[in-house]
């Protein structure tokens, strides 16, 4: 997954302008136009032309290998307040990762639920249920990851921590595994692996940091300062980012910094600051 991570962030970066910009604000405009059009359809016929199923795609119905993405969840109200809390997360991983990473997250994240309704198909011969509901709960936990400590209005009255609503999802991802049916039940794991694609080496990495932490000492940042000005004394540059490479030399407006995370002095731009995996020796 590491290498896999690091390939995506370096076709960011040689692609800067790939993915559609605001595609959470364009996802939720169709899919709230289908909620509309439901409830004035009580027999559903137009959402049977959205629903995922792989027997009609492959009679030639290959629209339906992205429309099941614009499906509700549900036809209540509540969808709305749906809608708005995950264009909302949308919005702000977008801003966090830039356009051409969160494209690639939701794309991933479709195409390995789409492909897990083909296998289950061709193995059962039924065409299963899919949706965006665990695609869309990946993405929380990708948001949660990066901000575990924004507050939101639990029920509009309760404020709570998004990692702690982070935990109850993933409470619900292992429930859902054990109370359906095998192999229906590994549909949240598809989700989740999504998610692990692009957290799963910074997460693991995290957790061998906290285990080490009782066998080494702290960093002494001022001398690894001082090491990285001396190995970069002779050098063309004062400070290269330990993703992509580049320097303040060959883009002196882009924004450098250093992670505190990180085992040692290493710096890293802009876009790569809050996006990379943690130095751990």
């Amino acid at each position: 997954m590491k290498k896999l991570n690091k390939r995506i962030d370096m076709f960011c970066y040689r692609h800067p302008r790939f993915g559609v910009p605001n595609l959470m604000l364009y996802i939720v405009i169709i899919s709230l136009a289908v909620w509309l059009l439901s409830i004035m359809d009580p027999s559903k016929t137009l959402m049977s032309f959205f629903v995922f199923s792989p027997e009609r795609i492959l009679k030639g119905e290959v629209w339906r290998l992205v429309s099941f993405i614009f499906v509700p969840q549900s036809l209540s109200f509540w969808e709305l307040l749906f809608f708005y809390f995950y264009y909302w997360i949308g919005n702000v991983l977008e801003k966090e990762w830039g356009t051409p990473r969160f494209n690639i997250f939701l794309i991933s994240g479709v195409l390995l639920t789409a492909i897990y309704g083909f296998i289950i198909y061709f193995i059962t011969k039924q065409s299963i249920a899919v949706t965006t509901y665990f695609i869309y709960l990946s993405m929380f936990f990708s948001f949660a990851t990066l901000f575990p400590d924004v507050q939101v209005l639990f029920m509009f009255i309760i404020p709570i921590k998004v990692k702690w609503l982070a935990y109850l999802d993933a409470a619900f991802f292992l429930l859902s595994m054990l109370t359906q049916s095998f192999p229906f039940n590994l549909l949240p794991l598809v989700a989740v692996l999504n998610y692990l694609v692009f957290f799963g080496d910074d997460l693991f990495s995290s957790l061998r940091s906290n285990k080490a932490r009782y066998n080494k000492t702290t960093v002494n940042f001022n001398r690894e300062k001082q090491k990285i000005k001396y190995e970069q004394k002779n050098a063309s540059y004062t400070k290269k980012c330990a993703v992509c490479g580049r320097t303040d030399t060959d883009y002196p407006d882009l924004e450098f910094r250093y992670c505190s995370r990180c085992a040692g002095y290493h710096c890293f731009c802009q876009d790569h600051i809050n996006n990379h995996i943690h130095f751990t020796e």
